[in-house]
């Protein structure tokens, strides 16, 4: 696949590639766990990888990464489960590559996005045996409108069924903060008293 992301002069590259493995991280599997990682991390960035050049020297293109909004659960308490270490940090990974790799493509024509829906009605839950019927979901249809009309807006991350920007905006904001924040000297709570 990374040949043809290479090769073909693709005008948009979707990685969209799922698989679950929910589960606290003592209870994955190496197998699972190096298939997820191999999924959700080291594919989409070896196909981005490939794609990029040439969307750069065409000046045109559109890279859509779709993590989803656990990708911000990593903060939740013991009360959100299942845990799922290994699937949240691959989405948290596709967010700050997105957004990373945006800030590298300013002004090149391409545009990166993470597309981060909620629970989605599609299959992804009954091909593992779990009934979603009474959760409410929102449509694919509605997520790839979102998509769409996110890099329309200029969106880096898109955040479907989230009405107030501000409170993405507020996450962002706080990142960057606190990467500003830092100092080579040892904070203060960490010296002996």
């Amino acid at each position: 696949m990374a040949g043809i992301c290479a090769d073909e002069p693709l005008t948009m590259l979707v990685n969209n590639a799922g698989v679950a493995h929910y589960m606290p991280l003592a209870e994955l599997p190496a197998d699972k766990a190096r298939e997820l990682v191999h999924v959700k991390v080291v594919a989409p960035t070896l196909l981005t990888r490939a794609a990029v050049a040439g969307m750069q020297e065409r000046g045109e293109g559109k890279i859509v990464n779709v993590a989803g909004m656990i990708a911000f659960s990593g903060p939740a308490d013991k009360s959100v489960m299942p845990r799922r270490a290994v699937y949240a940090g691959s989405l948290a990974h596709l967010v700050a590559m997105s957004q990373t790799l945006s800030a590298e493509l300013a002004d090149t024509g391409v545009q990166v996005q993470a597309l981060c829906p909620g629970v989605v009605a599609t299959e992804f839950h009954s091909r593992q045996g779990i009934d979603m019927s009474v959760v409410p979901r929102m449509s694919a249809d509605d997520v790839v409108t979102a998509g769409l009309r996110g890099l329309e807006l200029g969106e880096v991350v898109c955040a479907p069924g989230v009405e107030d920007t501000g409170l993405l905006d507020a996450v962002f904001r706080a990142d960057l903060a606190a990467f500003g924040g830092q100092s080579p000297e040892l904070a203060s709570r960490y010296r002996a008293g």
